[in-house]
């Protein structure tokens, strides 16, 4: 079988595993979770040869045209080079660890058929992306992730927060998606056609006349896609959904599409120096504000939303330094860590019945109730905070050490003001990431208190996913940078000395910091349990739909009112409270856009009410009064009759009298 064979498979399993477990969801039950888990399988086995065989070379391409549109056709075509192959097989780990996870994360959920032909789809999708060599079937992709976004984000539909956040989910995602069509568009045009060789063909011979407009108008696309400010704030939000969703959105797909896209196109963006310090800053801002926010959260999904966030402004700051090499190569390994941090707060949220941190910190013995999750969520977390020897170290090294040669004057692929850009903010988010990573595991597994409610242990299948993950999470990075340099054009991924002891000394600088704060908080805090749950100001803490039903709560729907023992609020000071909700960006959303849209609607609505109905129901009742008042005057009485007939004929000869008068 060929090689363009096997590609083909690969997004098209996925894809006959959904329609079939929608068609025999209710027919034949037994088959859905073997249609959720096999077809998936098949395609990361199937993406695994397809890597082994394209071996970082040559590109695999093929195309055939699907029928004719004109001046710009539309083709069926694949694009697979080392970057294709290594994220195909990223994709489909984590959709099948997902899959695999959910059987037992779900077991008990009666719309387990319809969540897992979606997520199955989801998958199919981002593997079209991935494979594509043709802007327009990548488009189809890119839209179909964002319709499975929606209906999975929404799971739990009968809470406020999951309609609203996949609501939400949708309409900024869109709100990006429009001049993301229009850029692609005008490169088509501009390029005469959307195959992305001919396209890339086109900017290196200097054929595009508008390549910094195009690549902002693709760049808006991309922030909302892949959550980079202004066009992130869907993402928090988006934790309402199942735990396996937010895995499978924030490790492999939706998120990872738009820093894939960029990575695909790099030479135009790099043909407009304005596009690169545009998306240097917007890299800068993204990772600096979602580390902060990160560092206030209560929930600890949420947590672990804004450092995706700030882990994709990692990528997109080596895009924005011209080295697709460290992007690609910190996508894969976060895929693997975070992947791997969303499951383990799954089983976490299970135990502890909330998704609340100050309430994990008052439940004494948690980590003894998930040992599992304990030793492969501490691994995680050493990755997220780029601690050696894990991976998350030597991909995020080569992405400082790209910022530096770009800021040094070594490389001339972009201005040496996004190197220092990017390089200040990531050292800036290391030190603020291993703060919130200490932070998360001290007040998940260091709790004081009441004793954790023991439900017994997760299903094996929930745990055995987490070992699988817990593997890349520590030897990825280590393997990849010296095993696998051909696969990212060549280019040298050993970290060197100088980012080496910035980075992990500022990382554990900000860990050292942050046990400290903690320390110092807890011997100062007295954490009665009745104190936090009649707190005036808490919000009602989110807990999971899934949650609920396998057992209750541990301290009920408790209010994750102020923890004096956070060692974020030391930390942030006055800071915090801007930074628990995000920094005001959706009430600036609200303001600037959601009211104004509500008063057109509200003035719409008024209009057709009072003005449009009005005029409706008065052309109806004109004749209706007429025909009564006409209805009156026929009585049936002759006299009556006479007397107006004379009546009349009176006034016409008045009428005659004095107009013959007058002339």
């Amino acid at each position: 079988m060929t090689t363009t064979t096997l590609a083909v498979l690969v997004p098209v399993l996925p894809f006959l595993g959904a329609a079939a477990g929608l068609l025999l969801g209710r027919t034949a039950p037994g088959f859905v979770r073997p249609l959720a888990v096999l077809p998936t399988l098949a395609s990361l086995v199937l993406a695994v040869l397809v890597a082994a065989r394209q071996g970082g070379g040559r590109a695999v391409d093929a195309v055939t045209e699907l029928t004719p549109t004109g001046s710009v056709p539309v083709e069926l075509a694949l694009h697979i080079d080392g970057f294709a192959a290594l994220v195909a097989v990223l994709v489909g780990s984590v959709a099948t660890c997902v899959q695999i996870y959910s059987t037992g994360y779900l077991r008990d959920d009666p719309r387990y058929p319809s969540y897992a032909a979606l997520v199955s789809l989801f998958t199919s999708a981002m593997f079209l992306v991935v494979y594509s060599g043709d802007l327009m079937v990548l488009l189809v992709g890119w839209e179909i992730m964002g319709i499975c976004s929606y209906f999975l984000v929404g799971h739990y539909w009968e809470t406020p927060q999951a309609r609203a956040a996949s609501l939400k989910a949708f309409l900024v995602t869109k709100l990006g998606d429009v001049p993301f069509l229009i850029g692609l568009l005008a490169l088509a045009t501009e390029a005469g056609s959307f195959r992305i060789t001919k396209i890339l063909g086109a900017v290196a011979s200097g054929s595009l006349d508008h390549p910094t407009l195009i690549a902002l108008l693709l760049l808006a696309g991309v922030a909302g896609k892949s959550a980079q400010f202004p066009l992130h704030t869907w993402l928090p939000d988006a934790m309402a959904g199942p735990t396996p969703v937010s895995a499978l959105i924030h490790a492999a797909t939706m998120v990872a599409a738009g820093v894939y896209f960029v990575a695909r196109l790099l030479p135009l963006f790099q043909a407009s120096h304005a596009a690169m310090v545009v998306l240097a800053v917007m890299a800068a801002v993204t990772m600096v504000g979602s580390a902060l926010a990160a560092l206030a959260q209560d929930d600890i999904k949420r947590v672990l939303a804004y450092s995706t966030i700030g882990q994709l402004g990692y990528m997109t700051g080596a895009l924005a330094v011209g080295d697709r090499g460290a992007a690609v190569f910190h996508l894969l390994t976060h895929g693997a860590f975070k992947a791997l941090l969303f499951l383990a707060a799954g089983v976490i949220i299970h135990a502890a019945g909330t998704n609340s941190l100050a309430a994990m910190s008052r439940m004494r013995g948690l980590r003894d109730r998930v040992p599992d999750a304990y030793w492969t969520m501490t691994v995680a977390l050493l990755a997220l905070a780029a601690i050696p020897p894990f991976s998350g170290f030597f991909s995020k090294e080569s992405v400082l050490v790209a910022a530096e040669h770009a800021a040094t004057g070594h490389t001339g692929q972009a201005p040496g003001a996004a190197g220092w850009t990017v390089l200040l903010a990531g050292l800036v988010t290391a030190l603020l990431t291993a703060a919130y990573a200490t932070r998360l595991w001290l007040l998940a597994f260091r709790g004081r208190g009441a004793e954790a409610p023991d439900h017994g242990r997760q299903p094996v299948a929930m745990n055995a996913v987490l070992w699988v993950l817990a593997i890349p999470s520590l030897a990825l990075g280590g393997l990849a940078f010296r095993l696998l340099p051909d696969w990212f054009d060549g280019h040298d991924l050993t970290p060197t000395l100088t980012t080496s002891v910035l980075g992990t000394g500022v990382a554990l600088v900000g860990g050292i910091v942050t046990y400290a704060a903690w320390r110092h908080t807890t011997s100062l805090a007295a954490r009665p349990l009745g104190a936090v749950a009649a707190h005036p100001e808490g919000d009602a803490a989110l807990v999971e739909a899934e949650a609920i039903a396998s057992h209750e709560p541990a301290y009920g729907d408790i209010a994750h009112a102020p923890d004096p023992s956070d060692p974020g609020r030391l930390l942030l000071g006055p800071l915090h409270r801007h930074a628990a909700v995000g920094f005001h960006l959706d009430a600036v959303y609200t303001t600037l856009f959601v009211r104004p849209v509500q008063a057109g609607a509200r003035l719409v609505r008024f209009l057709d009410r009072e003005v449009v109905d009005t005029y409706v129901r008065g052309a109806g009742a004109l004749p209706r009064v007429l025909g009564t008042a006409v209805r009156r005057a026929q009585t049936g009485n002759v006299q009556t009759y006479v007397s107006a007939l004379l009546a009349g004929t009176v006034v016409l000869a008045v009428a005659a009298v004095l107009v013959a008068t007058g002339a």
